[in-house]
């Protein structure tokens, strides 16, 4: 535990840097096989299809298991499951280097999205449980959240000097960092019970139900990156994910150990932060594809120029753990959040006008707006989606916060490349090609307006209660 004078020892920091450097391998992971994506087809002789389900393999096992994930770390021990799954993580990280065959590196891919959906809710889980609520967990938060969004967006870099030497380093990269990880973390991690332990024993029924539900409702979103997939298999997935959302509610309500207490359903601010998140993830991952494919495939630049070129905004890796705390303590979470937003928005709208002859400084706005963006949104929204929760329900709140940001992260990814085939249909030029893409860059600007919208309720509720504090009146004095 860190000291008492909002300083943080030695030992303190030596905590977080193991559990942020968890969340960094978590999303540089994920960037740097997107780069390598092409590497991995022209060496497996992979289809469209099966490179498709490679990415999709992991976000079903990610977004499908990560409530049942958060849950586990708060019956079992945060410290426990954050071990073991990191370990798995290890381990079929590797396995997907050694693939020979499209099924097998589908199945690595699956498992360590399972893994990576047990271990984030458990390490964020950890983070609360060393720092108390305060400057301290600011920092703390500050720190892993800024570490979580340099993975994503440094990956893109590290993939494109990685798949330059050999794509199955993209799977090795990873098994090294997190075995260095394991090493460091069993003597620093310490799981000290909360206060109060969640009662009654494990609800089974709301597992099977919930995971099953996540897993049906991503599969529907992934399905709409293929509009020749089958309209009615589309329908079905997200009929079959409804259908199984609705009686997971319905055993919720009934259970004496609920997966999720629905109670804590009823916080403002955690709705709107889980909401925001899922808004952001959306947009920043739309943005991300579309931008990829300008570069590479209507541009002709190499994966290594476009990691180089989005690499500005990894800027928040830098401000996030440093700047963000501070603004955060003196104007407030939701002001910073809705200020970050903002930012994010005006990227992305400055990005619509995009053209075939642009230089990279008419794009370098954009990639600064975005970097900011990510320094002031990514941190704040972590923290307000487990401010106030009790201590023991922290690893629930967490599988709730990233249970939205995967699930917005596959529907902007579907959404965007959606509306970009639909508004491409058969034609091939290169104008078409842009013309779609800017099209479909209006999905990342809604969905950026849309959490902005969101977030904006947030300041009124906090407006109002000033108000409240304000009018009310001071104590009489009674004393003698």
């Amino acid at each position: 535990m860190p000291s008492s004078d909002d300083r943080m020892d030695a030992r303190a920091w030596s905590v977080l840097f193991v559990l942020a450097g968890a969340i960094f391998l978590e999303g540089i992971d994920v960037a740097m096989l997107n780069v390598a994506l092409p590497s991995i087809r022209a060496d497996l002789g992979l289809s469209t299809g099966m490179l498709s389900g490679v990415v999709s393999a992991y976000v079903l096992g990610y977004g499908g298991f990560m409530l049942l994930g958060g849950r586990t770390a708060d019956l079992l021990g945060r410290r426990r499951m954050f071990l073991f799954w990191l370990t798995v993580f290890l381990v079929f990280s590797g396995l997907g280097g050694l693939a020979t065959t499209g099924w097998l590196l589908l199945v690595a891919r699956f498992v360590t999205g399972v893994a990576a959906a047990f271990m984030a809710p458990a390490g964020l889980a950890l983070v609360t449980a060393n720092f108390p609520e305060g400057p301290l967990r600011t920092r703390a938060l500050g720190v892993y959240a800024g570490t979580a969004a340099g993975g994503f967006s440094l990956g893109l870099v590290a993939g494109g000097l990685l798949t330059s030497l050999g794509w199955r380093w993209v799977f090795f990269a990873p098994v090294v960092l997190s075995a260095a990880i394991l090493v460091a973390a069993i003597p620093l991690l310490r799981d000290e019970a909360p206060a109060e332990r969640p009662a009654g024993g494990f609800d089974l029924a709301g597992a099977l139900t919930a995971t099953g539900a996540m897993l049906t409702l991503v599969y529907g979103v992934v399905r709409l990156e293929h509009p020749g997939s089958g309209l009615a298999g589309t329908l079905g997935a997200f009929a079959a994910g409804l259908v199984l959302l609705a009686a997971f509610v319905a055993i919720e309500r009934r259970s004496a150990a609920p997966l999720v207490r629905l109670g804590i359903l009823r916080s403002g601010p955690l709705v709107r932060a889980d909401l925001g998140a899922l808004l952001f993830l959306a947009s920043f991952a739309g943005f991300q594809f579309l931008a990829t494919l300008y570069l590479q495939e209507l541009r002709g630049w190499t994966t290594l120029q476009t990691g180089l070129a989005m690499l500005v905004i990894g800027v928040d890796t830098v401000l996030a753990p440093t700047v963000t705390p501070r603004l955060v303590n003196r104007f407030g979470n939701v002001r910073v959040l809705f200020g970050g937003l903002a930012l994010a928005a005006l990227g992305y709208a400055l990005f619509l006008p995009v053209g075939l002859d642009w230089t990279y400084a008419a794009m370098l706005p954009t990639m600064v707006l975005l970097g900011l963006a990510f320094s002031l949104t990514y941190g704040p929204l972590t923290m307000a989606g487990t401010e106030g929760v009790e201590e023991h329900e922290q690893g629930l709140a967490g599988g709730l916060l990233y249970t939205a940001m995967q699930f917005g992260t596959a529907v902007g990814l579907s959404a965007v490349t959606a509306v970009n085939v639909a508004s491409l249909g058969t034609a091939t030029t290169p104008g078409a090609a842009l013309g779609a893409i800017r099209t479909a860059l209006l999905v990342p600007v809604a969905a950026a307006v849309t959490a902005l919208v969101v977030t904006a309720f947030g300041l009124r509720a906090r407006t109002r209660t000033g108000q409240v504090a304000e009018a009310r009146p001071a104590p009489a004095d009674v004393s003698a």
